[in-house]
């Protein structure tokens, strides 16, 4: 593999929570396997008074904390943490930026850095712009050098509607070239979601069958047992079809949907994406279910309803749980219904796209089918990432008795390869140029604009036809008004 060329990571809010659980263990994971650049920094700014010493014994135990367990070689450790450097001040104020130029052109003289730099903004969205802002005043957002390159990743939400998701999109890209914005969504970074391409490119027996005339429906689920956690204040302005679908299940969709491009290109790729966003049926309020979680059972832990969490209003109607079904007007998928599930305090975790195949014309057979088909391609999302394919068989020594049964293959049985995370991926992708696995200001607006009607009505009367679900449960029953079959 080429390694990136030499560059500067600058990473706004280096104090905050996803610095220390996912930017820095990500990339020093990246160190160790040799993937970074030889002339590569990492440039953390935030508002807290840190000298470069005492930031990296900070982030020393951080990564001892959150590196999956394992126990770094402690050389390799300070070896990765001298490419560590802090700089403390008021990202709010532009009059300040010139601390951040100075710094920027001190490193890169002493590490000779050539005029390449990413920004990381781990900050609140409502920073986003504001940030945007200065870097363009202290002339940080266009490269001074023949060559050089600016870079700009963004974390969700993008927006909390339409029209602020085309604002701030209007702003970021007065600012930096669109091929330039990496809108980040760590669920695309996932070695399963980029399997869907190869797995249904790459293999006529999936291709061909991957359309209307075979496939009976599509769920995707994201459901987690935990709760908001100490997320309340933000779940409050967010809730799950915003948290949720508008970005993380909306974007699985588009690559399980889409049609092949032409070549391996990013742009291509991101075409195919929109053309399907182009292509959704409008949703009506009977296409979405939405619900809260009330007190419950987590395991044997008695748990909290969401209306008890901290920093959430005590008559909150904010929705923890989505079900949505919805259709896509194209050749390949016209009539085929697609469901999202996403959900809080859930009985069981589960990250997977399930396309259940059309059942045989004529049952020959006892006992097939106790669902819509024993076809199923099950791809599991979240770790360990796997891939199933159930068919029926006959049981033995019945009189021909068909069962379930399964073929799996699990990504950690390729025991001499190592699987990177999303971060990782997703880091060194936006290190080389390659926006294949980020969203585009078109794809981003469109996502929204097939959700921002429902969000509307429900502005109007924030209590109408919110259901509730004990914590620790499959959600709300009124989700099976949805389906064709009983879940």
């Amino acid at each position: 593999m080429i390694k990136p060329d030499g560059q500067i990571l600058v990473i706004f809010g280096a104090s905050g929570d996803l610095t220390k659980r996912k930017l820095l263990p990500s990339l020093y994971e990246l160190f160790a396997r040799d993937m970074l650049p030889e002339n590569f920094v990492i440039l953390g700014v935030a508002r807290t008074p840190f000298s470069d010493e005492e930031f990296r014994i900070q982030q020393k135990d951080n990564l001892k904390a959150f590196l999956k367990g394992k126990h770094p070689e402690a050389k390799q450790l300070d070896a990765f943490l001298e490419r560590v450097h802090y700089l403390g001040f008021n990202s709010d104020e532009a009059a300040e930026y010139h601390l951040l130029v100075e710094k920027i052109a001190e490193l890169r003289k002493a590490k000779d850095i050539p005029d390449h730099l990413i920004f990381y903004l781990a900050t609140p969205p409502q920073k986003y712009g504001p940030i945007a802002e200065a870097l363009r005043k202290s002339k940080l957002n266009k490269a001074s050098e023949e060559g050089g390159w600016r870079r700009i990743i963004v974390e969700k939400p993008f927006g909390s509607s339409l029209e602020t998701a085309q604002a701030l999109n209007k702003q970021l890209c007065s600012i930096f070239d669109e091929e330039d914005i990496y809108r980040i969504d760590h669920f695309l970074g996932k070695e399963t979601v980029q399997n869907i391409l190869v797995l249904r490119f790459a293999n006529q027996i999936f291709e061909s069958l991957w359309n209307r005339n075979y496939i009976d429906s599509i769920e995707i689920y994201a459901a987690e047992k935990l709760g908001v956690e100490n997320r309340g204040k933000y779940y409050e302005g967010a809730g799950a079809l915003r948290d949720m679908i508008q970005n993380h299940l909306m974007q699985l969709m588009g690559f399980v949907a889409m049609e092949a491009p032409s070549a391996f290109d990013a742009n291509l790729m991101r075409d195919e994406v929109a053309k399907v966003f182009r292509a959704l049926h409008p949703l009506s309020p009977n296409d979405v279910i939405r619900g809260q979680y009330i007190a419950g059972k987590a395991g044997e832990e008695s748990v909290v309803g969401y209306r008890e969490e901290n920093g959430v209003a005590a008559d909150s109607t904010t929705e923890t749980y989505i079900a949505m079904r919805f259709f896509i007007d194209n050749w390949r998928w016209g009539g085929v219904p697609f469901y999202f599930y996403t959900g809080k305090r859930m009985q069981e975790s589960r990250s997977e796209i399930v396309i259940h195949f059309k059942n045989v014309p004529h049952r020959l057979f006892s006992g097939i089918c106790p669902r819509s088909s024993c076809n199923e391609l099950i791809l599991k999302v979240d770790s360990p990432e796997s891939i199933s394919l159930k068919f029926g068989l006959k049981v033995p020594g019945s009189f021909f008795e068909v069962k379930q049964v399964s073929m799996n293959f699990a990504y950690d049985s390729l025991c001499n390869t190592y699987i990177a995370n999303a971060y990782e991926r997703l880091l060194l992708d936006a290190m080389q140029g390659d926006s294949t696995l980020y969203t585009r200001t078109d794809a981003l607006e469109l996502s929204w604009r097939f959700i921002d009607p429902i969000l509307k009505e429900w502005a109007k009367d924030p209590a109408k036809g919110l259901t509730f679900y004990p914590a620790g449960s499959n959600g709300p029953e009124e989700r099976k008004w949805l389906l064709h079959y009983s879940l």
